[in-house]
Protein backbone atom coordinates (compact mmCIF):
# COMPACT_ATOMS: atom_id res chain seq x y z
CA UNK A 1 0.00 0.00 0.00
CA UNK A 2 1.19 3.45 -1.31
CA UNK A 3 1.10 6.10 1.58
CA UNK A 4 1.28 9.82 0.44
CA UNK A 5 3.88 12.10 2.18
CA UNK A 6 0.55 14.61 3.24
CA UNK A 7 -2.33 13.83 5.35
CA UNK A 8 -5.94 14.45 3.80
CA UNK A 9 -5.99 17.48 6.46
CA UNK A 10 -3.11 19.18 5.27
CA UNK A 11 -4.47 19.04 1.75
CA UNK A 12 -7.47 20.68 2.81
CA UNK A 13 -5.66 23.53 4.57
CA UNK A 14 -3.62 23.79 1.06
CA UNK A 15 -6.30 23.97 -1.15
CA UNK A 16 -7.63 26.53 0.32
CA UNK A 17 -4.87 28.50 -0.63
CA UNK A 18 -3.73 27.00 -3.99
CA UNK A 19 -7.02 25.40 -5.99
CA UNK A 20 -6.28 21.79 -7.88
CA UNK A 21 -4.89 20.84 -9.36
CA UNK A 22 -1.49 21.34 -8.40
CA UNK A 23 2.31 19.00 -8.12
CA UNK A 24 3.71 18.99 -4.83
CA UNK A 25 7.38 17.77 -3.48
CA UNK A 26 8.47 16.56 -0.07
CA UNK A 27 11.56 18.55 0.52
CA UNK A 28 12.24 16.14 3.66
CA UNK A 29 12.16 12.80 1.03
CA UNK A 30 14.24 14.76 -1.95
CA UNK A 31 17.13 15.45 0.63
CA UNK A 32 16.94 11.84 2.59
CA UNK A 33 16.89 10.51 -0.84
CA UNK A 34 19.74 12.18 -2.23
CA UNK A 35 21.80 11.38 1.04
CA UNK A 36 21.20 7.96 0.91
CA UNK A 37 22.44 8.12 -2.70
CA UNK A 38 25.71 9.83 -1.61
CA UNK A 39 26.30 7.63 1.19
CA UNK A 40 26.23 4.39 -1.54
CA UNK A 41 28.95 6.06 -3.45
CA UNK A 42 30.63 7.85 -0.59
CA UNK A 43 33.73 5.11 -1.48
CA UNK A 44 34.40 6.78 -4.16
CA UNK A 45 35.95 10.14 -3.35
CA UNK A 46 34.62 12.38 -6.89
CA UNK A 47 31.39 10.41 -7.04
CA UNK A 48 28.85 12.88 -8.12
CA UNK A 49 25.48 12.74 -8.98
CA UNK A 50 24.64 15.17 -12.29
CA UNK A 51 20.22 15.33 -11.70
CA UNK A 52 18.84 15.46 -14.98
CA UNK A 53 17.19 19.06 -15.38
CA UNK A 54 14.38 17.57 -17.97
CA UNK A 55 12.80 15.15 -14.67
CA UNK A 56 11.87 18.43 -12.69
CA UNK A 57 13.01 21.71 -14.42
CA UNK A 58 12.09 23.84 -11.27
CA UNK A 59 14.43 26.41 -9.39
CA UNK A 60 13.67 25.91 -6.07
CA UNK A 61 14.21 21.95 -6.63
CA UNK A 62 17.62 22.62 -8.01
CA UNK A 63 18.65 24.71 -5.92
CA UNK A 64 17.93 22.04 -2.79
CA UNK A 65 19.86 19.40 -4.89
CA UNK A 66 22.85 21.65 -5.25
CA UNK A 67 22.25 22.39 -1.26
CA UNK A 68 22.69 18.59 -1.14
CA UNK A 69 25.73 18.36 -3.56
CA UNK A 70 24.60 17.80 -6.62
CA UNK A 71 25.31 18.50 -10.36
CA UNK A 72 23.18 18.94 -13.29
CA UNK A 73 22.87 17.02 -16.28
CA UNK A 74 21.43 19.13 -18.72
CA UNK A 75 20.27 18.24 -22.71
CA UNK A 76 19.43 21.66 -24.32
CA UNK A 77 20.27 25.27 -24.05
CA UNK A 78 17.43 26.50 -22.00
CA UNK A 79 18.21 24.07 -19.48
CA UNK A 80 21.66 25.12 -19.42
CA UNK A 81 20.69 28.93 -18.67
CA UNK A 82 18.28 27.16 -16.16
CA UNK A 83 21.71 26.11 -14.58
CA UNK A 84 23.40 29.28 -14.83
CA UNK A 85 20.35 31.12 -13.17
CA UNK A 86 20.38 28.45 -10.45
CA UNK A 87 24.06 29.22 -9.48
CA UNK A 88 26.00 26.07 -11.10
CA UNK A 89 28.55 26.09 -13.27
CA UNK A 90 31.38 24.26 -14.55
CA UNK A 91 32.39 20.83 -13.59
CA UNK A 92 28.87 21.14 -11.74
CA UNK A 93 26.92 20.97 -15.17
CA UNK A 94 27.08 17.50 -17.70
CA UNK A 95 25.94 18.70 -20.86
CA UNK A 96 23.95 15.54 -22.49
CA UNK A 97 22.91 16.52 -25.76
CA UNK A 98 21.88 14.66 -29.05
CA UNK A 99 21.08 16.67 -32.72
CA UNK A 100 22.57 19.24 -30.93
CA UNK A 101 22.72 22.91 -32.18
CA UNK A 102 25.85 24.89 -32.59
CA UNK A 103 24.05 27.63 -30.32
CA UNK A 104 23.49 24.98 -27.32
CA UNK A 105 27.49 24.18 -27.41
CA UNK A 106 28.61 27.94 -27.49
CA UNK A 107 26.98 28.12 -24.40
CA UNK A 108 27.97 24.97 -22.70
CA UNK A 109 31.22 25.69 -23.57
CA UNK A 110 31.14 29.41 -22.20
CA UNK A 111 29.51 28.16 -18.74
CA UNK A 112 32.92 25.71 -18.84
CA UNK A 113 30.15 22.81 -18.37
CA UNK A 114 31.62 18.74 -18.71
CA UNK A 115 30.62 17.93 -22.51
CA UNK A 116 29.10 15.04 -23.14
CA UNK A 117 29.19 13.96 -26.77
CA UNK A 118 26.71 11.90 -28.54
CA UNK A 119 28.20 10.85 -31.81
CA UNK A 120 31.63 10.86 -33.55
CA UNK A 121 30.37 13.35 -36.35
CA UNK A 122 30.36 15.88 -33.30
CA UNK A 123 33.97 16.44 -32.48
CA UNK A 124 34.94 18.13 -35.76
CA UNK A 125 30.87 20.20 -34.87
CA UNK A 126 32.30 20.99 -31.42
CA UNK A 127 35.20 22.56 -32.39
CA UNK A 128 34.21 24.42 -35.96
CA UNK A 129 31.32 25.80 -33.60
CA UNK A 130 33.77 26.86 -30.42
CA UNK A 131 36.98 27.21 -31.92
CA UNK A 132 38.76 24.58 -29.77
CA UNK A 133 38.02 20.89 -28.03
CA UNK A 134 37.99 20.99 -24.40
CA UNK A 135 40.79 19.67 -22.09
CA UNK A 136 37.68 17.29 -20.69
CA UNK A 137 35.73 15.87 -22.93
CA UNK A 138 33.37 12.88 -22.66
CA UNK A 139 31.77 10.54 -25.37
CA UNK A 140 28.34 8.37 -24.89
CA UNK A 141 28.75 4.62 -25.58
CA UNK A 142 26.03 2.30 -27.29
CA UNK A 143 27.10 -1.31 -27.31
CA UNK A 144 23.71 -2.11 -29.50
CA UNK A 145 22.21 -5.41 -29.75
CA UNK A 146 20.01 -6.43 -26.95
CA UNK A 147 21.19 -5.73 -23.24
CA UNK A 148 20.00 -8.06 -20.77
CA UNK A 149 20.49 -8.52 -17.01
CA UNK A 150 18.82 -10.39 -13.96
CA UNK A 151 17.30 -13.59 -13.62
CA UNK A 152 13.46 -14.07 -13.57
CA UNK A 153 13.46 -16.71 -10.88
CA UNK A 154 15.13 -14.24 -8.70
CA UNK A 155 11.74 -11.83 -9.61
CA UNK A 156 13.22 -9.20 -11.85
CA UNK A 157 14.57 -9.23 -15.78
CA UNK A 158 15.72 -6.44 -17.25
CA UNK A 159 15.88 -6.03 -21.32
CA UNK A 160 16.39 -3.30 -23.66
CA UNK A 161 17.09 -2.76 -27.08
CA UNK A 162 20.45 -0.16 -27.19
CA UNK A 163 20.52 -1.16 -30.96
CA UNK A 164 17.38 0.82 -31.85
CA UNK A 165 18.29 3.89 -29.89
CA UNK A 166 19.27 6.95 -31.71
CA UNK A 167 22.36 7.96 -29.10
CA UNK A 168 25.69 7.00 -28.82
CA UNK A 169 29.08 5.99 -30.50
CA UNK A 170 29.68 2.58 -31.41
CA UNK A 171 32.84 0.85 -30.10
CA UNK A 172 34.56 1.40 -32.80
CA UNK A 173 33.96 4.94 -33.41
CA UNK A 174 34.72 5.03 -29.29
CA UNK A 175 38.04 4.49 -29.71
CA UNK A 176 38.25 6.14 -32.64
CA UNK A 177 37.09 9.30 -31.47
CA UNK A 178 39.31 9.20 -27.93
CA UNK A 179 42.25 9.41 -30.41
CA UNK A 180 40.96 12.02 -32.69
CA UNK A 181 39.84 14.03 -29.39
CA UNK A 182 43.66 13.35 -27.99
CA UNK A 183 44.79 14.71 -31.13
CA UNK A 184 43.05 18.04 -30.82
CA UNK A 185 43.79 18.95 -27.80
CA UNK A 186 41.81 16.49 -24.90
CA UNK A 187 43.64 15.79 -21.71
CA UNK A 188 41.39 14.12 -19.43
CA UNK A 189 38.58 11.87 -20.97
CA UNK A 190 34.77 10.56 -19.74
CA UNK A 191 32.69 8.01 -20.68
CA UNK A 192 28.97 7.75 -20.79
CA UNK A 193 26.22 4.93 -21.30
CA UNK A 194 22.46 4.18 -20.73
CA UNK A 195 21.35 1.18 -21.71
CA UNK A 196 17.71 0.55 -19.62
CA UNK A 197 15.10 2.76 -18.23
CA UNK A 198 13.32 2.36 -14.81
CA UNK A 199 15.14 -0.58 -13.86
CA UNK A 200 14.20 -2.53 -10.72
CA UNK A 201 16.71 -4.85 -9.81
CA UNK A 202 19.88 -3.88 -7.90
CA UNK A 203 21.76 -6.00 -10.49
CA UNK A 204 21.77 -3.11 -13.24
CA UNK A 205 23.71 -0.49 -12.57
CA UNK A 206 26.65 -3.15 -11.56
CA UNK A 207 26.16 -5.26 -14.88
CA UNK A 208 26.07 -1.69 -16.61
CA UNK A 209 29.18 -0.53 -14.41
CA UNK A 210 31.20 -4.00 -15.36
CA UNK A 211 30.50 -3.40 -18.78
CA UNK A 212 31.77 0.66 -18.66
CA UNK A 213 34.55 -0.42 -16.51
CA UNK A 214 36.18 -3.20 -18.91
CA UNK A 215 35.68 -0.80 -21.67
CA UNK A 216 37.63 2.20 -19.58
CA UNK A 217 40.37 0.15 -19.50
CA UNK A 218 40.70 -1.24 -22.67
CA UNK A 219 40.65 2.24 -23.58
CA UNK A 220 43.16 3.37 -21.67
CA UNK A 221 45.66 0.43 -23.00
CA UNK A 222 44.39 0.94 -26.68
CA UNK A 223 44.62 4.91 -26.80
CA UNK A 224 46.72 6.16 -23.99
CA UNK A 225 43.28 8.56 -23.05
CA UNK A 226 43.48 9.19 -19.34
CA UNK A 227 39.72 8.27 -18.58
CA UNK A 228 39.35 9.90 -15.60
CA UNK A 229 35.29 9.88 -14.82
CA UNK A 230 32.53 7.18 -15.73
CA UNK A 231 28.73 8.42 -15.85
CA UNK A 232 26.66 5.63 -14.82
CA UNK A 233 23.59 7.77 -16.04
CA UNK A 234 19.90 6.90 -14.99
CA UNK A 235 17.75 3.67 -15.04
CA UNK A 236 17.89 2.73 -11.43
CA UNK A 237 13.91 3.00 -11.25
CA UNK A 238 11.19 3.47 -8.36
CA UNK A 239 7.79 1.07 -8.10
CA UNK A 240 5.37 2.93 -9.36
CA UNK A 241 3.29 -0.08 -8.22
CA UNK A 242 2.22 -0.79 -4.90
CA UNK A 243 3.77 -4.42 -5.18
CA UNK A 244 6.58 -3.83 -6.57
CA UNK A 245 9.86 -4.22 -4.67
CA UNK A 246 12.28 -0.82 -4.34
CA UNK A 247 15.46 -0.63 -5.19
CA UNK A 248 17.77 -1.22 -2.23
CA UNK A 249 20.19 2.42 -3.62
CA UNK A 250 23.15 0.71 -0.81
CA UNK A 251 22.91 -2.54 -2.14
CA UNK A 252 23.66 -0.83 -6.19
CA UNK A 253 26.41 1.14 -4.59
CA UNK A 254 28.22 -2.17 -2.91
CA UNK A 255 27.56 -4.04 -6.31
CA UNK A 256 29.67 -0.71 -8.44
CA UNK A 257 31.90 -1.29 -6.11
CA UNK A 258 32.50 -4.82 -6.00
CA UNK A 259 33.10 -4.17 -9.82
CA UNK A 260 35.24 -0.77 -9.78
CA UNK A 261 38.06 -2.95 -7.12
CA UNK A 262 37.64 -5.98 -9.82
CA UNK A 263 38.20 -4.64 -13.18
CA UNK A 264 39.53 -0.49 -12.99
CA UNK A 265 41.64 -0.88 -9.12
CA UNK A 266 44.17 -3.64 -10.88
CA UNK A 267 44.05 -2.08 -13.99
CA UNK A 268 46.25 1.23 -12.02
CA UNK A 269 42.75 3.23 -12.16
CA UNK A 270 40.96 3.19 -9.06
CA UNK A 271 41.53 7.14 -9.03
CA UNK A 272 38.49 7.65 -11.30
CA UNK A 273 35.49 9.22 -10.44
CA UNK A 274 31.84 8.19 -10.71
CA UNK A 275 28.94 10.48 -11.93
CA UNK A 276 24.85 9.31 -11.80
CA UNK A 277 22.19 11.21 -13.35
CA UNK A 278 18.83 9.25 -11.16
CA UNK A 279 16.46 12.46 -11.78
CA UNK A 280 13.12 9.81 -11.55
CA UNK A 281 15.17 7.94 -8.52
CA UNK A 282 15.81 11.00 -6.28
CA UNK A 283 12.38 13.02 -7.11
CA UNK A 284 9.95 10.84 -9.00
CA UNK A 285 8.37 9.36 -5.41
CA UNK A 286 8.72 12.83 -3.73
CA UNK A 287 6.43 14.52 -5.90
CA UNK A 288 2.75 13.88 -6.54
CA UNK A 289 -0.45 15.37 -8.81
CA UNK A 290 -3.30 16.48 -6.26
CA UNK A 291 -6.67 16.84 -8.19
CA UNK A 292 -10.54 16.96 -7.77
CA UNK A 293 -13.20 15.41 -8.30
CA UNK A 294 -15.71 17.16 -10.27
CA UNK A 295 -17.87 14.53 -11.84
CA UNK A 296 -19.23 11.04 -11.59
CA UNK A 297 -20.39 9.86 -14.85
CA UNK A 298 -21.74 6.06 -15.53
CA UNK A 299 -22.15 4.85 -18.96
CA UNK A 300 -21.01 1.56 -19.84
CA UNK A 301 -18.20 1.77 -17.36
CA UNK A 302 -17.97 3.69 -14.28
CA UNK A 303 -16.18 7.20 -14.86
CA UNK A 304 -14.12 9.77 -12.20
CA UNK A 305 -13.51 12.87 -13.89
CA UNK A 306 -11.30 15.16 -12.08
CA UNK A 307 -9.95 18.63 -12.86
CA UNK A 308 -6.42 17.77 -14.11
CA UNK A 309 -5.35 16.24 -16.99
CA UNK A 310 -2.85 14.44 -19.80
CA UNK A 311 -1.26 18.17 -20.03
CA UNK A 312 -0.59 17.81 -16.32
CA UNK A 313 0.61 14.28 -16.44
CA UNK A 314 1.18 12.69 -19.60
CA UNK A 315 2.54 9.60 -18.73
CA UNK A 316 -0.64 7.66 -18.37
CA UNK A 317 -1.54 9.00 -21.47
CA UNK A 318 1.77 8.65 -23.63
CA UNK A 319 2.95 5.44 -22.01
CA UNK A 320 -0.08 3.25 -20.25
CA UNK A 321 2.07 3.78 -17.56
CA UNK A 322 0.85 2.77 -14.18
CA UNK A 323 0.81 5.72 -10.98
CA UNK A 324 -1.29 4.58 -8.26
CA UNK A 325 -4.06 6.77 -6.79
CA UNK A 326 -4.99 7.07 -3.06
CA UNK A 327 -8.48 8.76 -2.69
CA UNK A 328 -7.58 11.23 0.73
CA UNK A 329 -9.77 10.25 3.51
CA UNK A 330 -10.28 6.84 2.50
CA UNK A 331 -7.26 5.43 2.80
CA UNK A 332 -8.00 2.16 4.95
CA UNK A 333 -11.50 1.89 3.16
CA UNK A 334 -11.73 -1.13 0.80
CA UNK A 335 -11.14 -0.92 -2.61
CA UNK A 336 -14.24 -1.93 -3.80
CA UNK A 337 -15.42 -0.18 -6.90
CA UNK A 338 -14.00 -0.18 -10.60
CA UNK A 339 -13.54 2.94 -11.92
CA UNK A 340 -11.97 4.75 -15.20
CA UNK A 341 -10.23 8.39 -13.84
CA UNK A 342 -10.25 10.60 -16.51
CA UNK A 343 -9.43 14.27 -17.19
CA UNK A 344 -11.03 17.27 -19.81
CA UNK A 345 -8.93 16.58 -22.34
CA UNK A 346 -10.75 16.17 -26.19
CA UNK A 347 -8.90 12.76 -25.94
CA UNK A 348 -9.62 8.97 -25.19
CA UNK A 349 -6.74 8.37 -23.70
CA UNK A 350 -6.68 11.47 -21.26
CA UNK A 351 -7.19 8.27 -18.41
CA UNK A 352 -5.10 8.03 -14.96
CA UNK A 353 -6.14 4.93 -14.54
CA UNK A 354 -8.38 2.13 -16.49
CA UNK A 355 -10.34 -0.15 -14.26
CA UNK A 356 -8.90 1.10 -11.34
CA UNK A 357 -10.37 -0.98 -8.29
CA UNK A 358 -10.75 2.22 -5.57
CA UNK A 359 -12.86 2.95 -2.43
CA UNK A 360 -16.29 4.48 -3.41
CA UNK A 361 -15.07 8.12 -4.73
CA UNK A 362 -17.99 11.10 -4.56
CA UNK A 363 -17.65 14.74 -5.80
CA UNK A 364 -14.97 16.71 -4.20
CA UNK A 365 -13.10 14.09 -3.14
CA UNK A 366 -9.31 14.95 -3.24
CA UNK A 367 -7.68 12.30 -4.99
CA UNK A 368 -2.93 12.48 -4.99
CA UNK A 369 -1.45 10.36 -8.06
CA UNK A 370 1.43 8.89 -7.06
CA UNK A 371 4.93 9.22 -8.15
CA UNK A 372 4.72 12.47 -10.58
CA UNK A 373 8.01 14.07 -8.79
CA UNK A 374 10.20 12.98 -12.00
CA UNK A 375 8.73 13.47 -15.71
CA UNK A 376 5.13 14.90 -14.14
CA UNK A 377 5.04 18.41 -14.94
CA UNK A 378 7.89 18.86 -16.89
CA UNK A 379 6.33 17.22 -19.53
CA UNK A 380 2.91 19.13 -19.49
CA UNK A 381 1.33 21.11 -22.47
CA UNK A 382 -1.18 23.46 -23.58
CA UNK A 383 -3.31 21.07 -25.71
CA UNK A 384 -7.01 22.48 -25.89
CA UNK A 385 -5.82 25.74 -24.37
CA UNK A 386 -5.55 23.62 -20.98
CA UNK A 387 -3.25 25.22 -18.68
CA UNK A 388 -0.42 24.48 -16.83
CA UNK A 389 -0.79 23.87 -13.03
CA UNK A 390 1.24 25.36 -9.68
CA UNK A 391 3.85 23.67 -8.54
CA UNK A 392 3.97 23.62 -4.48
CA UNK A 393 6.82 22.75 -1.66
CA UNK A 394 6.09 20.78 1.55
CA UNK A 395 9.00 22.44 3.81
CA UNK A 396 10.77 20.19 5.97
CA UNK A 397 8.75 22.44 8.90
CA UNK A 398 5.76 21.82 7.33
CA UNK A 399 4.82 24.45 5.53
CA UNK A 400 3.88 25.09 1.89
CA UNK A 401 5.38 27.34 -0.31
CA UNK A 402 4.60 28.16 -4.04
CA UNK A 403 7.43 27.44 -6.44
CA UNK A 404 5.91 28.18 -9.54
CA UNK A 405 2.37 29.82 -10.10
CA UNK A 406 -0.15 28.36 -12.51
CA UNK A 407 -0.64 29.86 -15.52
CA UNK A 408 -3.21 31.96 -16.37
CA UNK A 409 -5.34 32.21 -19.83
CA UNK A 410 -2.57 35.46 -20.48
CA UNK A 411 -0.04 33.70 -20.72
CA UNK A 412 -1.84 31.56 -22.73
CA UNK A 413 -2.22 34.43 -25.06
CA UNK A 414 1.15 36.11 -24.32
CA UNK A 415 2.99 34.36 -27.54
CA UNK A 416 -0.24 35.01 -30.04
CA UNK A 417 0.20 37.61 -32.84
CA UNK A 418 -3.80 38.55 -33.15
CA UNK A 419 -2.98 40.98 -36.37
Amino acid sequence: MKRPFVTAEQLEDITRTYPTPFHLYDEKGIRETVRALRAAFAWNPGFREYFAVKATPNPAILKILREEGCGLDCATLTELLLAEKCGFSGAEIMFSSNDTPAEDFRLADRLGAVINLDDFSHIDFLRETTGRIPETVCCRFNPGGTFTVGDSAEGFQVMDTPGDAKYGFTRAQLFEGFRKLKAMGARRFGLHAFLASNTLSNAYYPALAGILFQLAVELERETGCDVCFIDLSGGVGIPYRPDQPANDIAAIGAGVREQFEKILVPAGMGDVALCTELGRFVLGPNGCLVTRVLHLKRTYKDYVGVDACAANLMRPAMYGAYHHITVMGKESAPCGHKYDVTGGLCENNDKFAVDRMLPEVAIGDLLVIHDTGAHGFSMGYNYNGKLRSAELLLREDGAVKLIRRAETPEDYFSTMIFD
